[in-house]
């Protein structure tokens, strides 16, 4: 049964969300709830607002890194129950809350440990909602100088069975990249377009283009998702013919390779078409999540702890299509991320009536408990 303390504190954590970025108030609530257990050190302002945890045994041994995340949403909440959030249009909406929760939890159990060597990292992650956070965690000395030797974290996956364990061998997220077309033409009177250069052929074109580029079929090892979410053309002025038009899109592969030659493909079908039109444009780039790839050995521990504990596997065939900035971490360590089952009626992530379910809080810290007495006691 979950301690009343940690269930305590995951409302807490849930009434006050902060955005990617700006989790000050959640990394203090973090580190006055871990600082009553006896962590031999912790460290603040971490990639931004991250704080790292550290229980130290009497000898060099492993390192081992449990990660979670501190950012909400900028969703507004529907739910209306005591723990709902105090901030309007923020919320956790992705179970972060949850996940704090679990790798704070897992304290009341390491300050008990008398391991003989090694190392216990905590790691609250700021910014993984925009995928910048892991990025800069990486780059940030103080996680750099730690030196660990294997990270892991969960994510709660709803739709899925209560306490499930869900395993992926390749990888647990997808390659994420999203990006702006801008197209510049030239400005005209509606009734005389032919003096003009209206960019809206070429929309169209470019919009037939990249579908074309998608490989639909998750199981393909070359799967391509390219997404458009959003587009802009003109004004509502009927004596106008517009000359400025931005397409924007968030593509999906399983991996690097993929979408470094996807980006190359995608710029040369927007080139010839914008030259067909003699319209200018660019690209920009945006927010980029690289794919979670799962560790052999890292992933064999996470399913020994599932058989230790008799939690039902679940072996998924090919990763999770949403982005996890996760992948950061999965180019310079030994990374492995699994998914906890979320109950079947659980709404979706990022809807705005969903809500971590405490039951599986328990499940989590047995899962990384299992991990970590593995690896320390070998």
């Amino acid at each position: 049964m979950t301690n009343t303390e940690i269930l305590k504190l995951r409302k807490e954590l849930h009434e006050n969300p902060e955005l990617s970025g700006f989790e000050y108030e959640t990394a203090k609530r973090i580190q006055r709830f871990i600082n009553k257990h006896n962590p031999t050190q912790i460290l603040g302002n971490v990639g931004g607002t991250g704080l790292v945890v550290i229980y130290k045994f009497p000898k060099k041994g492993k390192s081992i890194t449990i990660r979670c995340e501190l950012d909400a949403l900028p969703i507004q909440e529907e739910n209306q129950f005591n723990h709902k959030s105090k901030k309007d249009g923020i919320s956790h909406k992705c179970g972060h809350d949850g996940h704090m929760a679990i790798v704070s939890g897992l304290v009341l159990w390491i300050k008990n440990q008398s391991f003989i060597s090694g190392e216990i990292i905590l790691l609250f992650q700021p910014a993984e909602e925009n995928g910048k956070g892991a990025y800069n965690v990486v780059k940030d000395k103080k996680f750099k100088e730690l030196k660990t030797d294997y990270i892991f974290a969960l994510h709660n996956i709803p739709k899925n069975p209560l306490h499930d364990i869900i395993i992926i061998k390749k990888g647990f997220s997808a390659e994420v990249q999203s990006f702006i077309v801008r197209i510049k033409g030239k400005k005209s009177h509606a009734s005389e377009p032919e003096h003009g250069k209206n960019p809206a052929l070429a929309l169209s074109n470019i919009i037939t283009a990249l579908s074309k580029l998608e490989v639909s079929k998750p199981e393909d090892e070359n799967f391509t998702l390219i997404t458009p979410v959003h587009i802009n053309m003109g004004q509502v002025a009927y004596g106008i013919s517009p000359e400025n038009a931005e397409l924007h899109y968030t593509m999906r592969t399983w991996s690097e390779e993929n979408t470094t030659a996807l980006k190359t493909l995608i710029k040369t079908r927007v080139q010839k078409i914008c030259q067909i039109h003699k319209l200018k444009h660019e690209i920009e780039w945006l927010e980029y999540f690289p794919a979670s790839t799962n560790n052999i050995e890292s992933n064999n521990y996470i399913i020994r702890a599932a058989k230790e504990n008799n939690y039902k596997i679940t072996e998924r065939p090919y990763p999770f299509k949403f982005g996890e900035d996760f992948g950061w971490f999965s180019r310079e360590y030994k990374t492995a991320m699994f998914g906890l089952g979320a109950g079947i009626d659980t709404p979706a992530l990022h809807n705005a009536d969903y809500d971590f379910p405490d039951e599986i809080i328990e499940t989590g810290i047995t899962m990384f408990k299992s991990i970590i007495s593995n690896i320390m006691k070998e």
